[in-house]
């Protein structure tokens, strides 16, 4: 025989009919059981994963990869940090910025608070793609001394304006008048509206041009930082840590750096952490599949007892047995996995039609364009994560072929044979 012996009559023992017609319907149920449970968390786990590329990536399309501020006061040398920032092949553009944190009142009797950034327009298109998000109006309308501003739709939607209304910006800088401290405000005329796509943006945000928002709160030349959009976005804080170096060595004053993955911390390891959990949840079914894979061999075992003896009498040894059972049990494994692998590849990648499907035959919307902000089901297949998954289901079902096996292996022949 060209195959070892324990290989080979592994592979017999998985190929001929059975004389007991439920053990071969367990061991088909463990190979569907652990095929199901790589399906459903490769198919689970790359739309959870393209989810949170959709929500990152709207949100870097407002946010800075990273960004370089004055620890405590404004930044008066914004212009060497761009030109050094620029000279760095690793950025893509860099743009200074003005925050405030302002109540903004329209023509509805309510306000509302919103963060309010002084933009530079051309250079605002290097960081962001504000510009073409635009719904009415254009970026190019923040002019100096215009005072004009940009806000998000929703934002728009609940202070009750359109373009060409005008709304009043009330920022948390103060004035010390003889009735008290008054707080810097401003009538500012829509000039435009924005829809980004995410909630947080489009209620939260409104932009003025830089020098506006500087004459409003009395800053001077000074900007609030320096925002910068890499090639690499992984790459954010250690880009930011080096110009930051680089500004210190020409004698400024110390500066605080921060990046996509700290500014938005909380939602990223909330998305991680149900994301892990969701993982580990569903890798139960893979479990599920592995103990049936053990119910099927301890009986195939129990089935097999004559045939173990003779096998023993012949001369294979009580390791020889083990190994029979072992390749038996891990090629039903191995079978469930690679069904799994196909068919979680297959649901993945049609998975939006499917969900198209359902909607149609049950006349229902199970993703609202108005809740989640998207057309389609993303997703994305992540060759690791595939990989563990199949390792995972792999080494669950070696494990289960372990105690089946050596049970075989204990086997008296003599006690066996004796009602043959």
């Amino acid at each position: 025989m060209f195959k070892p012996i324990p290989v080979a009559i592994g592979l017999r023992y998985l190929r001929a009919k059975r004389r007991n017609g439920f053990i071969s319907f367990i061991s088909l149920a463990s190979i569907l059981g652990i095929g199901l449970g790589v399906t459903v968390l490769i198919t689970t786990l790359s739309v959870m994963s393209g989810f949170q590329r959709e929500i990152r990536d709207r949100l870097l399309e407002m946010t800075a990869h990273a960004t370089v501020s004055a620890a405590g006061q404004p930044m008066q040398h914004w212009p060497d940090a761009v030109k050094l920032a620029m000279e760095d092949p690793r950025v893509a553009g860099a743009a200074p910025y003005v925050d405030s944190e302002a109540l903004l009142t329209g023509t509805a009797d309510q306000g509302q608070g919103a963060l309010v950034r002084g933009i530079v327009p051309e250079q605002e298109r290097q960081v962001s793609v504000l510009a073409e998000k635009m719904d009415a109006g254009s970026i190019d309308a923040l002019q100096p001394g215009a005072f004009n501003i940009l806000l998000g739709s929703e934002l728009a939607i609940w202070l009750g304006v359109r373009v060409g209304d005008t709304v009043n910006v009330a920022t948390t800088t103060t004035d010390s008048t003889p009735m008290g401290s008054i707080p810097r405000a401003k009538r500012f005329k829509v000039a435009g509206i924005f829809t980004v796509g995410y909630n947080d943006v489009d209620k939260g945000m409104a932009f003025v041009n830089m020098q506006d928002m500087q004459r409003l709160k009395r800053m001077g030349q000074g900007v609030t930082g320096v925002r910068l959009m890499l090639h690499d976005l992984n790459q954010a804080q250690q880009v930011a840590r080096d110009l930051a170096g680089r500004l210190y060595q020409l004698g400024q004053n110390v500066y605080r750096i921060s990046d996509w993955t700290s500014e938005n911390a909380n939602l990223y390891q909330s998305l991680k952490m149900e994301k892990t959990v969701m993982g580990v949840l569903l890798s139960l079914i893979i479990a599920m599949g592995a103990f049936n894979l053990v119910s099927s061999q301890v009986m195939l075992v129990t089935d097999k007892q004559a045939d173990i003896a003779i096998l023993r009498t012949l001369g294979l040894t009580p390791r020889g047995v083990m190994q029979v059972f072992m390749v038996q049990g891990t090629l039903i494994g191995v079978i469930g996995t690679v069904a799994g692998v196909l068919g979680g590849l297959v649901l993945t990648t049609n998975l939006e039609r499917i969900l198209e499907l359902i909607e149609h035959l049950f006349k229902v919307t199970l993703l609202p364009s108005d809740v989640y902000y998207i057309t389609g089901l993303p997703y994305d297949l992540d060759p690791h994560e595939i990989v563990l998954i199949a390792l995972i289901a792999l080494g669950m079902s070696f494990l289960a072929t372990l105690y089946p096996a050596w049970r075989a292996a204990r086997t008296d022949p003599a006690e066996a044979l004796r009602y043959e």
